[in-house]
């Protein structure tokens, strides 16, 4: 999907109603930091930091249509408890989203605590309860997905196996698609298609397609006969299949397979992203885009959100930055203005990322540049560095400096693994571009003292650290020049 495709479509999905039915759950996320283990038993102790809560699951699906614009109507179960109330509340708080919740006392709601800790899970403790609805609470379910259903553009149902989808909920979905005409898009954990009828749509990623048919699911050959199985063992007019790095899969039925491959992207935490791709997939059907469109977004969709911690959403912002990001090189991508240097700063600290700054010139990049970055980012998830221009360079070095022009430079520091930013300034000094940036480690190399950094007294005000790393040596952009040029090095800067 190219640009000229995709801004039309993101503007066809605003004020979209969608219908979200299944299993819903609240994901809390712990964040901290490890640094030692404990004398109890052989485990990690962490100290926390923040903790972040949002609704996962069908939830989840819902807040990524409300995200990308549309309107999401939640039909779920809930327990008389307190992560209810949290989930009411979170469902209150965000526009876009409404919810159809039915109460089951005595169950308790399901909760999902991640604890994490440089931005790796450590442990997951699940509270919930798997037992089929029945009786009074299947029937005032069935009510709620009529209700969250009507005048959708789709039905969208997520099943992961905890009881809210039972075969009374599944044919209130059918009867309400066909009352309002919407299609019915199944996301299921289920080994069998067959339960969900005849399904406009059913979404496995691949470990699911392997286990509802048995079947290898690694090349296109072996997904292209699951896949034919998989519509041999259910109703389903069509199956798409999300394969992670692979891209997806789409098998209609009469029709040859489709793939359609993904693009390299940094993965950082897959939760949620099948959710994601539901939610993208539904909503851009139910506003009139072709079914190879929508499978288009949800790619694009659920290639972003990988990229965050998290149970995360995706914006059309973030979507149309992605497909633009595609056809620049890496590199370029990572220069940033101030701007989007702090935009991308809000970025990582909604995924509970730890953000470290360094500045300088780095006109002729050299080990002792690579090694100093290198353990500059050890202390932190995302490292900015600030990039002296070429007028603040020769106001601090002379004529004849820099050797090098500002976009190379920046371009060279870009392609480095350990920096995740480089931001330019203009300025002698950086500390405007670190009021910016508030980072919450400030680094700069051990040849200068703490009290000597710029910047410091402003982080530490609000109990961000400084650190100084370590400087190999003989190696110095004056030591290089001089040896390009012959002259006699008679000391280091």
């Amino acid at each position: 999907m190219n640009l000229s495709e995709l801004q039309p479509l993101l503007s066809a999905l605003a004020g979209v109603r969608v219908a979200c039915v299944g299993d819903l759950m609240v994901d809390r996320f712990v964040h901290g930091e490890v640094a030692r283990i404990s004398a109890e038993a052989p485990v990690p102790v962490m100290a926390r930091r923040s903790e972040d809560v949002m609704l996962g699951a069908v939830g989840n699906v819902a807040r990524n249509i409300a995200a990308l614009g549309g309107r999401a109507a939640l039909a779920a179960v809930v327990g008389d408890d307190s992560v209810a109330h949290e989930a009411a509340a979170l469902i209150g708080q965000s526009e876009g989203l409404a919810g159809h919740l039915v109460t089951q006392v005595g169950r308790p709601t399901a909760l999902k605590i991640r604890f994490v800790a440089g931005g790796q899970q450590l442990l997951r403790v699940d509270h919930e309860e798997v037992a089929d609805i029945t009786g009074d609470v299947e029937a005032r379910m069935v009510k709620a997905v009529a209700d969250a259903a009507a005048e959708a553009g789709a039905i969208l149902l997520s099943d992961y196996g905890k009881g809210a989808v039972t075969e009374k909920v599944i044919a209130a979905c059918h009867a309400a698609a066909k009352a309002g005409g919407a299609p019915v898009i199944v996301d299921s954990k289920a080994r069998s298609f067959l339960r969900y009828g005849a399904v406009d749509l059913v979404k496995p990623n691949a470990a699911e397609l392997h286990a509802a048919t048995g079947l290898p699911t690694r090349t296109d050959a072996e997904v292209e006969a699951a896949l034919a199985l998989a519509l041999k063992l259910s109703e389903a007019r069509a199956i798409l299949v999300t394969r992670s790095a692979q891209g997806m899969s789409l098998a209609v039925r009469g029709a040859p397979v489709r793939h359609f491959p993904g693009e390299p992207r940094q993965v950082f935490d897959v939760s949620g992203a099948g959710d994601t791709a539901l939610a993208a997939l539904g909503l851009a059907l139910a506003s009139g885009a072709s079914l190879e469109q929508a499978v288009e977004l949800s790619l694009l969709a659920s290639g972003v959100v990988v990229g965050k911690a998290g149970t995360a959403v995706v914006t059309p912002g973030e979507l149309i930055e992605a497909e633009l990001s595609v056809h620049r090189a890496p590199a370029d991508a990572k220069i940033a203005t101030p701007e989007r240097m702090v935009l991308e700063i809000d970025r990582w600290r909604a995924q509970g990322l730890r953000v470290g700054f360094t500045n300088g010139c780095f006109d002729i990049l050299h080990r002792g540049h690579v090694t100093y970055l290198a353990q500059a980012r050890s202390w932190c998830d995302r490292l900015i560095v600030g990039l002296n221009s070429d007028r603040s360079i020769r106001a601090l070095k002379g004529e004849g400096r820099p050797v090098n022009d500002l976009e190379s430079r920046a371009l060279v520091l870009a392609g480095l693994g350990s920096v995740d930013l480089v931001a330019p300034f203009d300025e002698d000094t950086p500390i405007e571009l670190i009021k910016a940036a508030r980072p919450d480690v400030l680094i700069k190399g051990a040849d200068y003292s703490i009290e000597g950094v710029v910047g410091h007294e402003f982080v530490q005000s609000y109990g961000g650290q400084v650190k100084l790393a370590q400087i190999v040596d003989g190696y110095s952009t004056t030591a290089a020049i001089a040896k390009l040029s012959g002259a006699k090095l008679t000391g280091r800067t």
